[in-house]
């Protein structure tokens, strides 16, 4: 046997090794793209089921003050005008119809039963052979203006006063609607997030128009896949 000879039989292995990973690395590439489609299908369903949603609230709260927007990840509902009391956390009454509508109306729509609604029955089914489950957050912000709070005021600054009147307005929309404190969440952000920098505004009437559209309460719906393995990690912690 040549020198060439036993040379390449000493390499043949490699080449067999070299096939191997080959058809493993498109084999992985394969899966990868399997499992790509496969979240942008359900992607694309999520999405559907908030537009449908949206096109509801659109039509429901048809006031002045409020504005319901589509966004990238969820729906917004603004309400603006003198939802709360003046330095207070206390919603006014008369605002309770309209905050028991947008509780209810989060609460009837598909998004958030859909585990009993038979025509989701197979977007589930895919959900569960991901391994993932559907996660429904209900996100209220509080915001206020830059007017500094008097000092027998009951909270010592607007950023205490804005998540107060956040987790209220939660309370409300829960006991109203009745769905879990699960899916509910108040953060309050004061003046730090206008809408509206009224700084450079010396007009009063003007700057006072500004500060009204800073006061203001934002409610986010979202909703997003979540891993089960996280799920139970969570609960075992």
């Amino acid at each position: 046997m040549s020198l060439d000879e036993r040379r390449a039989k000493s390499t043949a292995w490699a080449l067999t090794f070299a096939d191997v990973v080959t058809l493993l690395l498109t084999f992985f590439v394969l899966l990868l793209v399997m499992l790509s489609d496969a979240e942008k299908r359900l992607s694309t369903l999520i999405e559907k089921l908030l537009d449908e949603t949206y096109e509801e609230m659109t039509t429901g709260l048809s006031y002045d003050n409020i504005a319901v927007d589509r966004e990238t990840k969820g729906i917004k509902i603004t309400i603006t005008g003198n939802l709360f009391k003046s330095t207070s956390s206390e919603i006014d009454p008369k605002y309770y119809d309209v905050v028991h509508q947008i509780g209810q109306l989060i609460a009837d729509s598909d998004l958030m039963n859909i585990n009993s609604r038979e025509e989701h029955k197979s977007l589930l089914e895919i959900i569960d052979q991901n391994n993932a489950i559907l996660n429904v957050e209900i996100r209220c912000e509080g915001h206020t203006d830059d007017a500094k709070l008097p000092p027998n005021a009951e909270y010592p600054s607007n950023w205490e006063l804005s998540a107060a009147r956040s987790l209220n307005l939660v309370r409300l929309m829960n006991k109203n609607a009745g769905m879990p404190e699960k899916y509910f969440s108040a953060l309050g952000y004061g003046e730090f997030r206008p809408v509206v920098d009224v700084s450079n505004i010396s007009d009063f009437k003007e700057k006072q128009r500004g500060r009204a559209m800073n006061r203001r309460v934002e409610i986010y719906l979202d909703a997003f896949l979540k891993n089960k393995g996280y799920i139970e990690k969570d609960i075992n912690i």
